[in-house]
């Protein structure tokens, strides 16, 4: 099977069934995005403890690309430590936004490299983010209280 079949399939799956999906019974951080373009939207809810993320979880509407990638990120940031997690980001936004002649070669994005091809559509990195830049308002909070924040892609 071809690569670029395979990461379809991937998106598809976690359009259709998305993981880590709904609203937690508690959390210690959380935030809230808006695509006022697509209409995507997404709140993060995540529960730290000292500098690790230990669990993920996501609700919220929108397009398959909005929605598989807060799944995928969900499964890639679980476990993670914060560093990570933002090392993380930093790799699949340079992936997404990175011009034709910037490489993004040595990257290793794992499942989440099925979305490298969102940026051949300008319009959709947006939807492709949405999550990241909500899960980066969430952890941006300095203290273990759970607030609420509010991101928009425009």
């Amino acid at each position: 099977m071809e690569l670029k079949s395979l990461y379809h399939d991937l998106i598809v799956d976690h359009s259709k069934t998305p993981r880590n999906f709904g609203n937690p019974t508690e959390c210690t951080h959380s935030a809230s995005g808006h695509n006022p373009i697509c209409g995507d939207e997404v709140t993060v809810y995540l529960m730290i403890h000292g500098n690790t993320i230990e669990d993920v979880k996501f609700d919220g509407h929108g397009c398959a690309i909005s929605t598989a990638s807060a799944s995928l990120m969900t499964d890639a940031i679980k476990g993670k430590t914060l560093t990570q997690t933002h090392a993380l980001f930093e790799s699949l936004h340079q992936c997404l936004t990175a011009s034709a002649d910037e490489t993004t070669a040595g990257t290793d994005l794992g499942k989440l490299g099925a979305l490298e091809g969102v940026k051949q559509y300008p319009m959709r990195v947006k939807c492709a983010t949405l999550a990241w830049h909500t899960l980066l308002a969430a952890l941006d909070q300095s203290d273990e209280q759970t607030t609420t924040k509010k991101v928009t892609t425009e």
